[in-house]
């Protein structure tokens, strides 16, 4: 019997070493669960906690419900929230390096492209970014070009001239503003009243299909297609002493539900935009495409404001650096 209890207390002992143990993660989307990346999102919670057998659980708020959008990082590292599922593109008063991480405005012609990027070298000098404030970085997912809604038209940089306009804080701001264009940096949730008492001609809020979800093309019957101006690298950071505390497990599952999520949204909005395009255009609303001259004029000046956003910081000197190595490569740069 003492033989038996003793093999039993073993056997138990090693269940309990190599127990996972249940966690729950708190994070916050600015997306609104109705639209193409709010279902998205919650395709992941659903994969993380499936993958995990349960032991793994995500409590999702959507459309910046506990705090706004560009605190939601903040949130994340306070202990508010765990993970922040926005965009390092809020975070550039802390530090112009998120701008290189956030949104690389004229840079990469396609999401898998900038995946390329994060997965062939930039990986490791982003996380150190992120590490800096207390936060890990765990992926990105990326749905392409931004298209922008506008109550005028948009046919080219000459239709920016008094454009008032939502824009994330950042290099968009400055880039939109040598083009006559009036950036006003607010709140991704405050666009649609916004666009609707007439305090803004038009937004940059997201991609074509998404713009559709939030209803923008309700008010709005200008839009431009494809996009060229800006393709957010969304991203899921949490705070690096609540990521420490997952197992190794857990840190497989949500590496490898991100990588999915960073799939499944590239490949799903090929569809949705083009379908969403066909569905304005029936609507009547006007869609515009840049010529191949106006987006090489945009990109050489987007790339040319880069350099003065690198000398800002050492860090965002080593994004820059890297990026434009990596387009090098690409022969999307000179």
């Amino acid at each position: 019997m003492k033989i038996q209890s003793l093999v039993a207390g073993a056997a138990a002992a090693a269940l309990l070493s190599t127990a996972t143990y249940a966690e729950t993660l708190r994070i916050q989307t600015h997306y609104a669960p109705e639209t193409v990346s709010g279902q998205l999102a919650a395709q992941f919670v659903d994969d993380v906690q499936t993958m995990s057998g349960g032991d793994l659980t995500i409590e999702m708020f959507y459309s910046s419900s506990v705090v706004k959008s560009v605190e939601t990082f903040d949130a994340a590292a306070s202990g508010i929230l765990d993970c922040d599922m926005t965009g390092g593109g809020y975070q550039t008063g802390k530090n112009p390096a998120f701008q290189f991480v956030g949104d690389i405005m004229g840079g990469y012609d396609t999401p898998w492209q900038q995946y390329s990027w994060l997965y062939n070298g930039g990986f490791e000098a982003a996380d150190n970014l992120y590490g800096t404030y207390g936060m890990k970085l765990v992926g990105w997912w990326i749905y392409g070009q931004e298209s922008l809604a506008s109550s005028k038209p948009i046919r080219n940089a000459d239709d920016f001239k008094d454009w008032k306009f939502r824009s994330p804080p950042g290099l968009e701001t400055e880039i939109f503003a040598a083009l006559g264009a009036k950036p006003i940096v607010m709140d991704f949730t405050e666009i649609f009243t916004a666009l609707e008492t007439g305090i803004i001609d038009g937004a940059d809020a997201s991609g074509l299909a998404n713009n559709v979800g939030l209803g923008l093309y309700d008010l709005v019957n200008h839009a431009n297609f494809p996009g060229f101006h800006s393709m957010p690298s969304d991203h899921l950071a949490c705070r690096k002493d609540k990521w420490d505390s997952l197992s190794d497990a857990h840190k497989r599952i949500m590496d490898v539900a991100m990588q999915k999520l960073a799939f499944q949204t590239a490949l799903t909005f090929e569809v949705k935009n083009l379908e969403a395009k066909t569905e304005l255009e029936a609507k009547g609303v006007n869609i515009y495409n840049w010529s191949q001259e106006d987006r090489k004029a945009f990109r050489a000046a987007a790339q040319g404001a880069w350099q003065g956003w690198a000398d800002k910081t050492p860090e965002a000197r080593v994004l820059v650096d890297s990026h434009m190595e990596f387009l090098g490569q690409l022969g999307l740069v000179e």
